[in-house]
């Protein structure tokens, strides 16, 4: 994924020789209006090219588009904050350097008032501010998804270790509604698990309780209900291989809190609620209830799907 932050820096250094020449040209007591939309139009210009430049002739040397890794939902939600805080930026940058300049008009003896230059100034104030409240709160959001991504990713990570055995682990399953953050398919059975990431106390209690029908965090209870969640994701798989190859696949739905102690996971229940390092071990120890074909046509038709999406 390519940064945003550099693309922006080369074309904030494409603006500075036309804003160089705009401030120069200040000098000039007989500076008029028509100079000044036109060097607008220049930085504007400037400014978009690298989002309107496109590549013709040219096509992916891939025949299928590649499988997702773990997070990458996240991380393309994190990118969408990123450019929505470099889009917020190019406002507040313009109207300052209108401002600057019907200053430098002003200063110049130009057809300017000073009451025209303060009206600019004052706007780009107002607008600066609210930029800034907005760019914090998007901050605020990309620290709760860098988080979420974050766990995901070490959640897969424990995975690998599955695939070294063998059984299969795909990440990222994007749905209409939502998404399956890993999926393990073993000759233990077929795994959904929704991942769970969730900041710790600085002090105190930090444990995950479970009795087999709800889920508490430090006593108390989450926002959202993991295990419907987990509960859904597993019959959304339970009923696409079912339309796929016309057969009923055993689906465990697990809930994984990375980094957290988890107390109390009965055994009887249909979901399991576990922490990143005991899920490879509880998923190894199930009986064998798939075989080689059954595997490969299970990975073949869930492969598919995120290849489609």
């Amino acid at each position: 994924m390519t940064p945003s932050g550099p693309k922006n820096q080369l074309h904030l250094l494409r603006i500075a020789p036309d804003t160089m020449h705009l401030c120069n040209s200040l000098k000039n007591a007989d500076y008029q209006v028509q100079p000044l939309s036109q060097s607008v139009i220049i930085i504007l210009r400037h400014y978009l090219r690298g989002a309107t430049e496109m590549k013709e002739g040219k096509r992916t040397p891939f025949k299928e588009k590649p499988l997702r890794y773990p997070g990458q939902s996240l991380d393309d939600d994190i990118q969408r904050l990123l450019d929505k805080m470099d889009e917020s930026l190019f406002v507040p940058f313009m109207l300052a350097l209108l401002a600057f300049m019907e200053w430098g008009r002003w200063y110049f003896k130009s057809a300017v008032s000073l009451g025209t230059a303060i009206l600019f100034s004052l706007f780009a104030i107002a607008v600066s501010t609210w930029t800034a409240v907005r760019i914090r709160r998007l901050r605020q959001m990309k620290r709760q998804l860098t988080l979420g991504r974050d766990g995901e990713q070490v959640v897969g990570q424990c995975l690998e270790e599955l695939r070294a055995k063998g059984y299969r682990v795909l990440h990222d399953i994007v749905v209409k509604d939502f998404n399956i953050d890993h999926v393990v398919i073993a000759p233990t059975g077929i795994f959904t698990i929704e991942t769970k990431t969730v900041s710790k106390p600085l002090r105190g209690e930090t444990v995950i309780s479970f009795d087999g029908e709800k889920t508490l965090i430090n006593g108390m209870k989450p926002d959202r209900d993991p295990l419907i969640q987990a509960r859904s994701q597993a019959s959304w798989i339970r009923d696409f291989l079912k339309s796929s190859l016309g057969r009923t696949f055993p689906v465990r739905p697990v809930v994984v809190f990375p980094g957290w102690f988890v107390k109390g996971t009965p055994t009887c229940s249909d979901v399991w609620v576990l922490n990143e390092k005991a899920l490879p071990a509880f998923i190894e120890q199930e009986p064998t209830v798939l075989g080689t074909d059954d595997l490969q046509a299970v990975t073949f038709q869930i492969s598919q799907h995120i290849r489609a999406q």
